[in-house]
């Protein structure tokens, strides 16, 4: 699932790359960078955290026409007024203004090394709306972005992995070989589909995986095994028996009447029982119409 993540097919994605002091997503982003350089799309970087210089080294020096470098790391904070774009430009409008300046493309990715710069100067919440708006704006056809995870709160992670497509959180493999990386993926219709690799990058920034990680403590379902029965050891039955249901099946329901007790009922004989009664001289008969000052 790394791989095809990495492609990148699908326009209006957002792709985001979790790493943390044990192991650094940079790798990954520029193998991220040269696989969409290679699909000939036009890639703007806003560069946080390295030099143009240590991002190129590696890329596909063919299509360095179409990657372009906003350099915000010799300044980010713009002290001294001089800065090509800082942490305070990421807005849309100046997003914007960044991709007019090279020729119009029909594919262009936006890169941005890293978010967590921005999140340190930045309201989380702002800036979970300008991705989304980035996303859905058609202004780029998709973002990638890295974030250091253990430099911010567990909340804000989260509702940055909320709005992205795919979550590639990486981690140091185990006895020195490769790297873990596990996926979460949401496609359009909403399904979610995760997994974990072991990957390496190698010197041309092409990722191979090596295998899939197996789940320590998940083990096998033997299913020769016979189910367990849940009413196995209780101390009364639930279920019946034959006689018992047949007895069940022939017992009549209160409140229903049968064929033989309906039309006794529906056509009463000539012994059917009446009540007579006879008013008493003590009982209190009222001989007038209670409605007779009403006028009907």
């Amino acid at each position: 699932m790394l791989l095809e993540v990495l492609q990148g097919t699908e326009a209006g994605g957002f792709i985001l790359i979790q790493d943390s002091v044990n192991y650094c997503g940079r790798h990954l982003l520029k193998s991220c960078i040269n696989t969409a350089l290679k699909r000939e799309e036009v890639v703007h970087v806003l560069g946080f955290e390295v030099s143009q210089e240590e991002l190129n080294d590696g890329l596909d020096r063919t299509s360095a026409q179409r990657l372009h470098f906003h350099n915000a790391y010799s300044d980010p904070l713009g002290w001294t007024g001089n800065s090509p774009f800082t942490v305070h430009q990421f807005t849309l409008e100046d997003i914007g203004t960044l991709l007019k300046q090279t020729p119009q493309a029909k594919a262009v990715t936006l890169v941005i090394d890293s978010l967590s710069w921005i999140l340190r100067h930045h309201d989380p919440a702002a800036i979970c709306q300008k991705l989304q708006a980035l996303k859905k704006g058609g202004v780029v056809r998709a973002v990638i972005g890295l974030l250091h995870s253990d430099l911010h709160q567990r909340g804000t992670v989260g509702s940055i992995c909320h709005l992205a497509t795919s979550v590639i959180t990486v981690a140091p493999g185990t006895r020195g070989l490769g790297a873990v990386a596990k996926i979460t993926r949401r496609t359009k219709s909403g399904k979610l589909m995760q997994d974990e690799e072991i990957f390496s990058i190698n010197e041309d920034l092409t990722v191979t995986i090596q295998s899939k990680r197996s789940h320590p403590g998940s083990t096998p379902m033997n299913t020769d095994e016979s189910e367990v029965d849940p009413t196995a050891n209780l101390t009364f039955n639930l279920r019946l028996s034959d006689t018992q249901r047949e007895a069940k099946e022939k017992l009549p329901l209160p409140f229903v009447f049968s064929k033989e007790k309906k039309s006794a009922l529906l056509h009463p004989g000539t012994g059917s029982g009446r009540i007579l009664y006879e008013p008493d001289a003590n009982d209190d008969y009222d001989q007038e119409d209670p409605d007779d000052d009403l006028d009907v």
